[in-house]
């Protein structure tokens, strides 16, 4: 595709910017939804609708990678699809998470919801599933890692990095439509004990670790693998790896992802 004008919502988060970095790289001409000023961003709120009209005017491909975690995620989608339709029905691009359909949590059940907005909006649309990122899985553990003794879930992670992720979809952005993908998945599952050695390795703080199971329905999709796609190792950034590099940038291990 020559000449595409790409819209990315949440383009300010980790993911989001990820993405406008790798299409900006490829030479595209990249906006970024956002409800705060800045260089190359439009101005729209997809919680109130303000501004999203005009935002995704004249977009080609809009790639969403805005989330909501109180509940909201269904709703934002159902205002940036319905200004979509009002500006020329534009590729959509969705990035969801692997499992959602499999494990019971509210996060994952609203992004659920959210697909089934996108598949039957009508509009050309590509969903791209990705399992549990790094960032995430390290924050999971990285707390209990200040403990003595260090309780971990008796489950399994395929980790992995945002930026293979953002690579994915900036390949999407700019292929056609394809309804939802194969999954996407980092490139090793681990215990989740073996995941808490390294990140205790990584920040040094050896600790015991202890795995234990947890009760309830959500821990059984979990310890059954609903988060999983064993058959869709394309990340190529492991776990370690990633460690690795924030630790030789001096990030420490345990502090929040920028």
């Amino acid at each position: 595709m020559v000449g595409v004008r790409i819209l990315v919502t949440g383009g300010t988060g980790r993911l989001g910017s990820a993405v406008v970095t790798r299409l900006r790289a490829a030479g595209e001409e990249v906006r970024v939804l956002s409800r705060r000023p800045g260089p190359d961003v439009v101005r729209g709120d997809l919680r109130t609708g303000r501004g999203i009209d005009s935002a995704v005017a004249g977009a080609d491909v809009v790639v969403h990678c805005a989330t909501d975690y109180l509940g909201r995620e269904a709703a934002l989608a159902r205002t940036l699809v319905e200004a979509a339709r009002w500006a020329g029905a534009p590729h959509l691009v969705y990035v969801s998470i692997v499992g959602v359909d499999r494990v019971p949590l509210g996060y994952y059940r609203a992004k659920h919801e959210t697909e089934e907005i996108i598949a039957a909006s009508g509009l050309p649309a590509t969903i791209q599933r990705a399992t549990q990122f790094h960032g995430l899985v390290r924050g999971l553990l990285a707390g209990a890692s200040r403990l003595p003794v260090v309780p971990v879930p008796r489950i399994s992670f395929q980790p992995v990095d945002v930026r293979d992720v953002a690579r994915r979809l900036a390949d999407l952005a700019l292929a056609d439509p394809a309804g939802r993908v194969p999954d996407f998945g980092g490139p090793e599952i681990l215990p989740a004990a073996e995941l808490a050695e390294a990140v205790g390795e990584a920040s040094g703080r050896r600790r015991r670790i202890v795995p234990v199971n947890v009760p309830g329905e959500t821990f059984r999709a979990y310890a059954g693998g609903g988060h999983l796609a064993p058959g869709h190792r394309d990340g190529e950034t492991t776990f370690r790896q990633y460690l690795a590099e924030r630790v030789a940038h001096g990030t420490a291990v345990h502090r929040e992802d920028s």
